[in-house]
């Protein structure tokens, strides 16, 4: 027998059996220390607020005011649920941040590649810091239909998104390079301009439409090579030439990260001088209606148009 769905979310069960309109009711009440001004706030009658009370106290086992003069004084209980719902209404006022406010802590999600994402986000993070060290960036992988579903409030890859919704700003061009180990057995003969159709080569393969064009002029320049291994990853590829005596193709910025690490050569090969790589900021044209959103793009922007 299947089970109950219900019984795995039992904090909406319990919040369906409660008016959350009677919370805002209670803080009222509490914070202004009467019905009357609580009425006046909330731009509700005095009755109102009472037959909110009296909902409330058949909701919770306790009576949560009692009159004191021409007020009232909250119970210890409603003392408690005070805190508990003060820092709850916070909470969702922070989330929602209705009129962008700067001063409020707020995450902002960048999607990028892992070799893009070691590349340039402390770069980016550095610049986003200097004008608002209130946000926290969070770096998630690139993924389809990111943006369009708001997944991510910004997406950095080489990849050409052509949906109507979505603007895109042009950071860098980079160069292709034909990269090796150090002590490759035959890389002087390479550089000196010898036969290299014939090698074994590792070719990083990416789920880029915008790299098909780069796979066949590789495939027009290297006609007879022979590929033995192939990766979606800068770093896997890197790794491998480190270990073996293939070589491989990887964007320029990408290789002088990875070349100290993991003892790699760059192999002069004039041809590959025709292709380069360009990296691009994608975001979601709505992204304009958020304020501070708008101030992280307009940086990282900045930030690449004075390199």
């Amino acid at each position: 027998m299947e089970r109950n769905q219900e019984d795995n979310y039992p904090t909406f069960k319990a919040l369906r059996n409660i008016d959350l309109n009677l919370l805002t009711v209670f803080e009222a009440v509490y914070i202004h220390k009467g019905i009357v001004n609580a009425a006046r706030v909330l731009n509700l009658t005095p009755s109102a607020i009472s037959q909110s009370i009296q909902k409330l106290r058949s909701t919770f086992p306790d009576p949560l005011f009692i009159r004191k003069g021409q007020g009232v004084t909250p119970t210890a209980y409603a003392a408690h649920l005070h805190e508990y719902i003060s820092q709850g209404f916070e909470s969702i006022l922070c989330a929602l941040d209705v009129n962008n406010n700067y001063n409020k802590e707020r995450t902002i999600t960048i999607a990028s590649t892992p070799s893009v994402g070691a590349l340039l986000m402390p770069r980016i993070y550095s610049a986003i810091l200097k004008v608002n060290p209130k946000l926290t960036i969070r770096n998630v992988p690139v993924t389809e239909l990111q943006l369009s579903q708001f997944q991510a409030d910004i997406a950095i890859d080489t990849h050409s998104h052509h949906s109507s919704g979505i603007s895109s700003y042009k950071l860098y061009t980079d160069s292709i390079v034909a990269v090796c180990r150090q002590n490759h057995p035959t890389a002087s003969s390479i550089v000196k301009g010898g036969d290299i159709h014939n090698m074994n080569y590792s070719f990083l393969i990416m789920q880029d439409a915008l790299l098909i064009d780069l796979r066949q002029l590789i495939n027009e320049i290297l006609p007879n090579r022979h590929i033995t291994f192939s990766s979606y990853n800068f770093l896997t590829i890197a790794s491998m030439l480190s270990t073996s005596d293939l070589i491989g193709f990887m964007p320029m910025k990408i290789y002088e990260m990875y070349s100290h690490i993991f003892e790699l050569q760059k192999i002069e090969c004039e041809a590959l001088t025709r292709i380069s790589v360009t990296t691009t900021m994608h975001i979601n044209k709505l992204s304009s209606r958020d304020a501070v959103l708008q101030e992280v793009i307009d940086t990282i922007i900045d930030e690449f148009e004075q390199a």
